[in-house]
């Protein structure tokens, strides 16, 4: 399993920065950068087009930086101009379908994204800033190193940092616009990465830097996963600040999987970070941890328990135990504060292995009358197919029908196992 691990927080991202980064994964990335200067032949109006990596040192530290010079004419470009241009290129390359299908997903986004924040998608309508051949390059370029790489096939996993966003004003066609830019933020609204705004007053992720990553479907980690690392490459951009290392860090590496058996392979890609939050309390009655098991179901929660326990003083206490996705472990911690008065909650990010998971709803009949009732079906999917592990009617479903048909709720789960048994004949 190869792993790549996109450290974002001392740089946001950008095109050319990413693909700064991924060439320093090819032995031959001279070879890429040539290529990528032949779309000067297959996008008109570019009368100049020079492409090279330099290695400048910050903070003495040897970076990888993308410089590209350019004369062009972009003013009659639209999306389809760019599809065509992009295609074209693509025909001519040796890569794979896959790699082929990431490129035009990256400049897709970019295009909805631009035809949604004007309300007019179409591919007439004109990219401005990203019509420039450098958008191109940005996405042909870390196309083909992916592709090199291998990153597009099913053993090669892509995580990421939390993305710091800037903040401020930049100046665009339109105007002076809040950071992000509006393209910029609609293309991270149809992912699941953290952001966060800040640190420092400029734009910090692009509107092509941000498609590319999107597409890679990175699962967010606050560090990198555990690997063998291959290779660590530092890229900046263009921008260069006083305060901010505007360095970004790709983390190359794999994993081999632990022993031959079937199980560790399966369970792998099940992987993920939970944060466990724990207080003790002494001094909070019974109605008021009701009141906070209540309000708690609504909440950003995976699992809560409360345990009964005994202080050093020999006082009844409770230990208060939740489960949460890291990324909203603060915004729980104030309200468990805030709930219970409590002084400190300990925290802790783990891994756990959490398997798939649906519901199914099937149709139970009770005295002539047909009741919905849900099933959490959970199961394992490798090779071999799909394996069931276990099949549960939904508590809620079984009270609500117990209110309505007079049955009692374990009357009712004696009536569902007749339906467990439908459904695994189905399966």
């Amino acid at each position: 399993m190869k792993f790549l691990y996109i450290d974002m927080t001392n740089s946001g991202i950008s095109g050319d920065m990413l693909l700064a980064s991924l060439l320093g994964l090819v032995p031959d990335s001279d070879v890429i950068l040539n290529e990528l200067k032949g779309l000067k032949k297959h996008l008109s109006g570019v009368s100049k087009l020079d492409i090279r990596l330099e290695n400048p040192k910050r903070f003495r530290i040897q970076l990888n930086q993308l410089k590209i010079d350019i004369k062009e004419n972009k003013d009659r470009r639209t999306a389809k101009t760019l599809k065509n241009s992009l295609n074209e290129f693509l025909t001519s390359q040796k890569v794979t379908d896959s790699a082929k299908n990431y490129a035009n997903k990256v400049l897709n986004s970019l295009i909805q994204a631009e035809g949604e924040v004007h309300g007019e998608v179409n591919e007439n309508i004109h990219l401005h800033e990203l019509s420039s051949v450098d958008t191109l390059i940005d996405i042909l370029g870390a196309t083909f190193v992916l592709d090199k790489i291998g990153g597009f096939e099913e053993n090669f996993k892509v995580f990421c940092s939390e993305i710091p966003l800037g903040s401020g004003t930049i100046n665009t066609a339109h105007g002076l616009l809040p950071v992000p830019a509006p393209a910029t933020a609609k293309i991270l609204e149809k992912s699941d990465l953290i952001i966060r705004g800040g640190p420092i007053d400029s734009e910090l992720v692009t509107p092509t830097g941000a498609a590319l990553l999107v597409n890679l479907n990175p699962k967010f980690l606050e560090f990198p996963p555990e690997m063998k690392l291959i290779k660590l490459i530092y890229s900046t951009g263009q921008k260069n600040f006083k305060n901010f290392l505007n360095i970004l860090r790709l983390f190359y590496g794999e994993r081999k999987e632990l022993g031959n058996s079937a199980e560790s392979h399966i369970f792998d890609k099940y992987l993920e970070q939970v944060t466990v939050l724990e207080t003790d309390v002494d001094d909070v009655t019974g109605e008021v941890l009701g009141n906070f098991i209540e309000k708690f179901q609504k909440e950003k929660i995976l699992d809560l328990q409360i345990f009964p326990g005994l202080t050093k003083k020999n006082r009844p206490s409770h230990i208060i135990r939740i489960l949460c996705y890291p990324r909203y472990k603060f915004e729980i911690i104030e309200k468990i504060i805030l709930e219970l008065g409590t002084l400190g909650v300990r925290f802790n990010t783990i891994k756990r292995v959490c398997i798939d998971r649906k519901i199914e709803k099937q149709i139970i009949e009770i005295n002539g009358k047909n009741f919905g009732l849900n099933f959490k079906i959970s199961y394992i999917e490798s090779e071999k197919g799909r394996e069931i592990v276990n099949i549960k009617p939904e508590y809620e479903d079984l009270k609500r029908i117990s209110e309505l048909s007079g049955l009692t709720v374990k009357k009712l789960q004696a009536i569902a196992k007749s339906q467990v048994k439908q459904i695994l004949n189905n399966k």
